[in-house]
């Protein structure tokens, strides 16, 4: 009993010790990679890093110093990134948001509420292109959030300095509190080591905001006062449908974004007649998957915060996902109030409308989600979220000529957030309901997991139920009606002196009932994972798995025909997979699956991606999915190609050009994107984006678009 209330209970902090102390300076900081300003002379070092990768139990080799200063307006914080032998970086490229494994970096990361939760993340590679993101559920990290700060990276021949001013207006921190969360991060890929100044177990990633040290401020940090920006665009673009063969269209558009701040933790943001024309385009995939496919949030507007709202749930139960707001239908205007009252309470409120759309009878639509969460104990919440859809002016079925739409569909639950003081133990617990025209019986969906982790053993058990009869029209749950359990167990083993760093076994088990628990689906799957010393990782794995169709389905999603419903079916299989070391200039990864599918057939895969840099200016990168079906007819044997060249060019750490082309076999298309980006002054932009669909036989262009976008940052 005392261990498992434990689970539950205040603690310490487990880095307290590791403290940092900021001090108020008067001189002017330029920020150019090098220490002259008499302000780092007197500042407090954070040195003697702890390694974190390949072990956790020394020291760091390669040795770090941090320094942090202030002053009313900005942070200010430089880091000396010392080398052990001289030798050229590695990076990919300038461009922002790197992939942190394939980057020399420092970055750190702000817990400015100290509620070990949610925070901040900036940074840069060794070629200066900047990072910085929000931190939720305790450290994971969504990049996609892009705000106003300035750094410098200088290179000498034993070092390397990143140099960084933060506005205290960019970041959301209480008033008053003189005590922050803080950690610094360092990956040095020719020596393969990863470290950190608070120490981290290797489990877990340097963002852990569990295993943050603190930032003592000598006076509490500057009232931001009111702060405001306002983000306006300029539009022109031209568009033509050739399968139509109609006229071409001109596009000429304004709008814009502003931000208040309402508090220093809390923001509300607004927007007018938004354009996300400049987003990069989703990653295509074959589709061989009874249900639809999950892509991620890239619309700016809607990431800040967005964990209250958009990870509310399990991957495949989101009561909210964002993107079924005005995708592919123009959004009239919105607003947003979201952020911390204090160290305990979080809200977030957004209201969004769209336009009709008289062609497809489609009426103007309100969207509004509402979410409020409560801490609880070391670094647990619960939270609760209300959802709603509505259908405006609109006579349902009035119209027999044009699609019918719902007239609502509502949403309401809560969930508990585990997470222990140390990160060890994790979980949840979720509870929602729907409301909507129809049925009202079996509208709950309830789920639950809980993880433990240590250096050896990750243990996770997760159920899901779903009614038949619950909706979620702006949220994102392929699947209804149905009971899951999904036990995993992975374990490590750490040999001494050999190549391999760790290895060990894994099972996950994916089981399907209906709500009567009889058995419809099941997937087992038994993999042996290597990490590799030199950073490369190579597993092989094996699964069998067993489907009863619930509804008819086409293997090949190509509208050939269809298995029946009720069918059954069972399958073995098997495949490897191999990531190379990211420290060579050429990089390469493979993964294949050879085994069985429906209908007694087999399904061989290969998926393999193969990148060089001329860094830190171009990278090119090629990926490939092959997918061969054998099946009894209608069908036969089906071959898809998914192949997607992509060229980035990075010109500075501002002027960005990238190419990307994908051949989608299975849906007939060769699409071109091309999109060049200058930023001209920190978070302001113009942009050139050019897009090119193509039926690939025979070779005829479907449709073109180019646009050009102005946007700019004014703020107090």
């Amino acid at each position: 009993m005392i261990y498992i209330s434990s689970l539950f209970c205040y603690s310490q902090k487990i880095n307290n010790s590791s403290q940092l102390h900021i001090k108020k300076t008067n001189d002017r900081i330029i920020i150019d990679g090098a220490m002259t300003e008499p302000a780092w002379q007197t500042a407090e070092t954070a040195s003697d890093f702890f390694m974190v990768l390949p072990m956790d139990t020394s020291k760091a080799n390669v040795p770090t110093e941090v320094r942090m200063t202030y002053d009313e307006k900005n942070i200010y914080i430089i880091a000396i990134c010392h080398l052990v032998r001289k030798a050229p970086y590695m990076v990919e490229s300038l461009r922002r948001d790197f992939i942190f494994s394939k980057n020399d970096n420092f970055i750190f990361f702000l817990d400015p509420f100290n509620d070990l939760t949610n925070g901040y993340t900036f940074g840069a590679n060794a070629a200066g292109a900047q990072w910085d993101g929000m931190l939720y559920e305790g450290g994971k990290a969504d990049l996609n959030w892009d705000n106003k700060w300035v750094s410098v990276v200088k290179n000498y021949e034993d070092k390397w300095i990143f140099e960084a001013a933060i506005p205290f207006k960019t970041i959301r921190y209480k008033k008053g509190a003189d005590r922050w969360g803080i950690n610094f991060s360092r990956l040095d890929i020719t020596e393969t080591e990863k470290s950190a100044w608070a120490p981290v177990p290797r489990q877990f990633p340097t963002s852990s905001l569990a295993h943050t040290g603190e930032l003592v401020w000598d006076q509490p940090p500057p009232d931001p006062g009111l702060n405001w920006s306002v983000i306006p665009y300029v539009l022109g673009g031209i568009s033509k449908d050739y399968q139509s063969k109609t006229k071409s269209t001109y596009r000429r558009q304004t709008g814009s974004d502003a931000k208040i701040s309402v508090t220093s933790s809390l923001n509300l943001d607004l927007t007018v007649n938004p354009d996300y024309s400049q987003v990069e385009v989703d990653k295509q995939v074959t589709n061989l998957d009874r249900y639809e496919l999950f892509f991620p949030e890239k619309r700016q507007f809607f990431l800040e915060n967005n964990d209250l709202f958009g990870n509310f749930g399990l991957p495949n139960i989101r009561p909210f996902f964002s993107r079924r707001i005005g995708l592919g239908v123009p959004i009239n205007f919105g607003a947003r109030l979201s952020g911390s009252i204090d160290r305990n309470w979080r809200i977030g409120v957004m209201n969004m409308q769209t336009k009709r759309q008289n062609d497809v009878g489609l009426p103007a639509q309100n969207f509004t989600v509402a979410a409020l969460q409560r801490r609880l104990f070391a670094r647990s919440n619960i939270r609760l979220i209300f959802i709603n859809k509505q259908s405006l002016h609109y006579e349902w079925g009035k119209d027999t000529t044009k699609p019918k739409y719902s007239l609502y569909d509502r949403n309401i639950g809560g969930e508990y957030n585990l997470a222990s003081s140390n990160n060890a133990w994790t979980g949840k617990l979720l509870l929602v309901k729907s409301f909507a025209p129809g049925p009202h019986n079996k509208t709950f969906t309830q789920a639950a997991n809980l993880q433990y982790t240590n250096r050896h053993w990750t243990i996770s058990w997760q159920h899901e139920y779903v009614g038949g009869h619950y909706t979620a029209e702006v949220g994102y749950v392929p699947r209804n009606n149905y009971i899951r359990i999904n036990p995993i167990v992975y374990y490590l083993f750490f040999p001494k002196k050999s190549l391999v760093l760790s290895h060990g076994p894994r099972y996950s088990g994916s089981y399907y009932f209906n709500t009567s628990f009889k058995k419809t689906d099941n997937e087992n799957i038994f993999l042996y994972l290597f990490n590799l010393r030199d950073q490369s990782v190579f597993d092989i794995w094996t699964s069998n798995s067993y489907v009863q169709l619930l509804r008819a389905f086409d293997p090949t999603n190509s509208n050939k025909d269809s298995l029946p419903s009720g069918s059954k079916h069972n399958w073995k299989a098997w495949g490897f997979g191999f990531m190379s070391k990211p420290q060579r200039l050429l990089t390469y990864g493979i993964y294949t699956r050879f085994g069985g599918y429906y209908a007694n057939g087999n399904l061989y895969t290969m998926s393999a991606n193969i990148g060089y840099r001329f860094q830190p200016y171009v990278a090119i990168t090629l990926s490939t999915d092959y997918n061969h079906l054998e099946l009894p007819q209608p069908w036969n044997s089906v071959t898809y190609w998914l192949v997607g060249p992509r060229v980035d060019i990075t010109f500075t750490n501002t002027l960005f050009l990238t190419s990307f082309i994908q051949y989608n076999s299975q849906q007939k298309n060769v699409n071109v994107n091309i999109r060049f980006q200058w930023r001209y002054t920190p978070a302001a932009d113009l942009f050139l984006v050019y897009t090119d669909n193509y039926y690939s036989s025979p070779f005829l262009i479907r449709d073109r678009a180019f646009v050009i976008k102005f946007t700019y940052w004014w703020n107090n």
